[in-house]
């Protein structure tokens, strides 16, 4: 499939904010939280989550909404992309030895919010550079691209981290330098080539105008029937998915122990997760062509559900990489065609304004989660249990998601 430039910029941007998403939430950062003295657990990171998820669930909706105006678009992506890269780029500055860790969640979570924020508008900027047709191959090549080119930041990160020791805090800080570098410098392709063709024309009052259009697709919403129904299941599903992404880390390391599971070890897990989930994207939107978008959703969500029975038996170190393969099969294909598959069922020209309401399912659901599996742990004082908790939010997801007719797409 040949992609035009503006295709290929928009890819590149995932490929950008991957790393992100692969070194500091997933990898890097609960690492250097644990090494805080003067924090009782690194599990306590799903609190935090649920607060930046808060805040971007918040401003998603009513900053959607302003974008879809003329010329907004890209204003708003510029800005939050900004905020997300400079923050990251703060974390390197705040050593474990400093005691700061507040400091440190402090940046997180503003690092998360840009990282967040940007993608309310990236990812509607989907009806922009592509049409209907090839929706789910640009979005699970963005994701597959994401993948497997995020290993190169985080592959450095790691070696640098090996040679200047595992328990040292300096590599895991260069770690968070070299992430916000390379997310900034492929934002650059995003921001001269991608532009804003579904709009709405500017009129006066725009702010108090769009908090009117707000409240009407709220009033109307039962007129997007399909849009609504999926919105409810993407709630359950999705938190999930992010769930497992942002707490894997913590939740092995409770399991087995840091005596069993040494950091370079559970970095390592994670890089080949990264990997497997490259082709793995690219089949699933491959596949999506010949059995429907529909039907690939429902395999990643039983995936999924699998995956969490699986976990709940692990006792050894080689139990992480089969789960880990599990879950990079089905990580990128179900984040990517649940986007695709939204950008096709909204109307082009309010497509900030959805995927504003998309973005507010999707974090507002990442509050229950993470939330969920710490409050498990500190209550039963048993991690595997945490891992359980969260299934029923997948099989609600799926039966919701099963009651859209299969003629939509």
């Amino acid at each position: 499939m040949r992609l035009s430039k503006e295709e290929r910029s928009w890819i590149l941007y995932d490929c950008g904010n991957s790393a992100y998403s692969m070194a500091v939430t997933t990898a890097l950062l609960p690492i250097v939280f644990g090494m805080f003295t003067n924090v009782n657990s690194s599990m306590d990171l799903g609190y935090f989550n649920s607060i930046a998820s808060i805040l971007i669930a918040i401003l998603s909706p009513i900053l959607g909404t302003i974008a879809d105006y003329k010329d907004k678009k890209k204003r708003f992506f510029v800005f939050f992309a900004l905020i997300g890269v400079l923050a990251t780029l703060s974390l390197a500055f705040v050593a474990p030895s400093s005691g700061q860790w507040q400091l440190l969640v402090g940046f997180y979570i503003l690092s998360t919010v840009g990282f967040a924020g940007a993608n309310i508008f990236y990812d509607s900027f989907l009806v922009d550079v592509t049409d209907d047709e090839k929706m789910d191959k640009i979005s699970t090549r963005g994701f597959a691209f994401g993948y497997i080119t995020s290993v190169i930041p985080f592959g450095i990160s790691l070696l640098l981290i090996l040679f200047m020791g595992m328990d040292k805090a300096i590599g895991y800080q260069i770690g968070f330098i070299i992430t916000a570098l390379w997310w900034g410098l492929l934002t650059v392709p995003m921001i001269k080539d991608v532009k804003q063709r579904h709009y709405l024309e500017p009129e006066p009052r725009p702010i108090v105008n769009s908090f009117i259009r707000l409240g009407s697709t709220f009033k109307n919403i039962r007129q997007h029937k399909v849009v609504f129904v999926f919105l409810l299941a993407y709630f359950f599903y999705i938190d999930g998915v992010d769930t497992i992404i942002k707490m894997v880390v913590p939740y092995a390391t409770s399991v087995l122990g840091a005596d069993a599971l040494d950091t370079f070890t559970l970095l390592g897990i994670l890089l080949v997760i990264q990997i497997i989930a490259f082709p793995c994207a690219i089949i699933y939107g491959n596949l999506a062509k010949k059995y429907s978008t529909r039907a690939m959703i429902i395999v990643g969500i039983i995936t999924y559900i699998i995956s969490c029975i699986a976990a709940f038996f692990i006792s050894s170190v080689w139990h992480i990489f089969v789960l880990g393969a599990l879950v990079g099969s089905a990580q990128g294909g179900i984040q990517a065609l649940s986007r695709s598959y939204f950008a096709k069922i909204i109307p082009k020209e309010n497509s900030n304004e959805f995927f504003g309401f998309f973005n507010i399912f999707g974090k507002f659901a990442a509050i229950v989660g993470p939330a969920l599996m710490s409050l498990t742990t500190t209550l039963t004082g048993n991690a595997n249990l945490s891992i359980i908790a969260i299934i029923p939010l997948f099989i609600i997801g799926l039966c919701i998601f099963m009651t859209i007719p299969k003629q939509q797409l």
